[in-house]
């Protein structure tokens, strides 16, 4: 199990790592078919894997939207998930009163970028004792998660990491600089780039968010060349199917191309 930040790093020194796995718990089915072939794949490849899967979807453009099969029996797979592959969890939170409930769960409990600046949510997360994973807010610049780091170290907890998911460009558009990836380096944490939700297209006159899951490998190389620790992915074996996020999400088939790929890129960099 996941203890602590710097754990994941030292498992292959010269090798990014990944987080990934479906945007929504929708079955255990479904979670098992994600991750054991995620595992299957990075244990050949040699990639320390964190299995990722948000148990309630709280941000929806629409009232209608897919938000979860019930918290409880998501965050039990995601457990059941941990304890029988033996693989690191990360999980979303909305309010302060999740982090300790998801915390019995989960092994890193992650910030969603709209929260980044909520102050009793990184307070209360930092104080659970596990890892913590801030998404830097559309809306901030990669020097302002400074404070949201400052936030969770003076509560206490020096596990940290901060992802990158994109700028908002315009109403509907991200776009990703990557001169906040040596600039959030600086703070002396991993560093992880969001590669599929900075492809969101959101605000979309449906209330859907649409996307650009074309484009996952052009951002993935550019990220992994950029020096980033880790990439973020979200990833479902039918992603037309996915009841979240299918519209940027990567095809759980064309993951171990990628995957070799910018290992391929890792080694000429290092």
């Amino acid at each position: 199990m996941l203890h602590n930040i710097k754990h994941i790093q030292h498992l292959e020194e010269n090798n990014f790592f990944l987080i990934a796995g479906p945007c929504a718990i929708e079955s255990k089915e479904t979670a098992i078919e994600i991750v054991e072939r995620i595992l299957t794949i990075t244990n050949e490849l040699k990639i320390p894997f964190i299995f990722k899967g948000s148990y309630r979807k709280a941000n929806r453009s629409r009232l209608d939207s897919f938000t979860g099969i019930g918290d409880i029996k998501a965050l039990e797979i995601l457990k059941n998930i941990g304890d029988s592959l033996k693989t690191p969890t990360i999980t979303d939170i909305h309010s302060s009163d999740e982090a300790d409930i998801a915390a019995k769960y989960v092994d890193i409990l992650q910030i969603p970028a709209f929260l980044s600046r909520q102050t009793d949510l990184l307070v209360t997360a930092a104080k659970t004792g596990k890892p913590v994973n801030i998404k830097k807010g559309q809306f901030m610049s990669a020097e302002s998660m400074k404070h949201a780091v400052t936030k969770i170290k003076d509560s206490g907890n020096n596990h940290i990491m901060l992802t990158d998911r994109g700028t908002m460009f315009g109403y509907q558009d991200i776009i990703v600089d990557y001169r906040g990836i040596p600039t959030m380096q600086k703070l002396e944490i991993p560093v992880v780039l969001d590669i599929t939700h900075s492809l969101q297209k959101p605000n979309q006159n449906s209330g859907v968010t649409g996307g650009n899951p074309e484009m996952i490998e052009t951002i993935a190389k550019a990220g992994i060349a950029a020096g980033v620790d880790g990439i973020f992915l979200e990833t479902h074996p039918s992603p037309k199917h996915a009841k979240s996020d299918g519209e940027n999400m990567l095809d759980l088939n064309k993951l171990e191309d990628l995957l070799t790929k910018l290992i391929r890129i890792r080694k000429v960099i290092k």
